[in-house]
């Protein structure tokens, strides 16, 4: 029997590892779709519509389809049950307002720096082809190190911004809803768009040597997934992401949004724990206050 610190011993042994523990799992149905809807994609467009206006239309519909299941609750009975804040549903007049604000925030202050995507790319020989992307748990692994930097840069920035001094000029905007909705995660002025939205792209410059274009778009979807998740207004059980030690969720977030001091950190805790601002969250759940009313 081969041992298994072996494939512990070093990172290409735990790359061999996994390789042969997903040697026995059967093969992704969809992947075949996948690569013949890349590679038409590549065929077809040059690198630079390829990277600029499908980043653009990739962050638009990742957006659009992970705020539809929080948006369509407000509309089903049964999930009312796991609204956070109860009294304060959605309306239809909040919603508007949100996306106008998101239409301008996106297009006006978001869609030029995709522009930057291209020039990033051939700067650092950046790949896009099918037969160069790596497998995914790479890409995972990846995403995760991103967050972890995203994470740091928007907790000590979050922090900044809620100080006296700063905060009624930019990041007010964003609490304008103290029930954050799906919609919310990105309701903001474009300074705070721009400011913490540098967390994002760190990840990108510590891998700029060794990453695939293709991460760029993974990192794209598991952002959204989660800050959408954290505004949703909804603390759904067996939530997948739950899975994830010191992942905050939704709960926690919709405490800052409610509370407006502590729990700064976006994706996780570990810095609301280091500094002790997640305190008068502990001392809310501790009460037992399942609900902010």
């Amino acid at each position: 029997m081969e041992n298994v610190t072996d494939y512990l011993s070093s990172p290409g042994g735990l790359v061999l590892g996994i390789e042969k523990v997903l040697s026995h799992c059967p093969d992704n149905p969809a992947l075949d779709v996948m690569q013949s809807s890349w590679e038409y994609l590549t065929d077809n467009y040059t690198e630079w519509q390829f990277t600029t206006w499908g980043s653009l239309i990739v962050h638009e519909v990742f957006y659009v389809l992970i705020c539809l299941p929080a948006f369509m609750f407000q509309f089903i009975p049964f999930m009312d049950r796991f609204k956070i804040q109860q009294e304060q549903p959605e309306t239809w007049e909040m919603q508007m307002k949100c996306f106008k604000k998101l239409l301008a925030n996106h297009f006006v202050i978001q869609f030029p720096l995709f522009f930057g995507v291209y020039p990033f790319m051939r700067m650092y020989g950046i790949d896009y082809h099918w037969n160069t992307m790596p497998r995914w748990y790479i890409l995972a692994a990846q995403c995760f190190m991103c967050a972890v930097l995203e994470d740091t840069w928007h907790y000590f920035a979050h922090r900044f911004a809620h100080d006296k001094r700063v905060y009624k000029y930019v990041h007010k905007i964003h609490h304008h809803f103290r029930a954050p909705f799906g919609m919310t995660a990105e309701y903001a002025h474009w300074m705070e768009t721009i400011g913490l939205g540098i967390g994002f792209f760190l990840g990108f410059g510590l891998l700029r040597n060794s990453m695939h274009f293709s991460l760029m778009w993974a990192w794209v979807f598991a952002r959204l997934l989660e800050t959408i998740d954290v505004h949703s207004g909804y603390d759904i059980p067996f939530h997948p992401f739950h899975l994830f030690p010191f992942y905050a969720g939704a709960r926690f977030h919709d405490f800052h949004h409610y509370n407006f001091i502590g729990n700064y950190g976006s994706t996780f805790t570990w810095w609301d724990w280091a500094f002790g601002t997640d305190k008068q969250y502990k001392e809310f759940i501790a009460k037992g206050s399942k609900k902010v009313q």
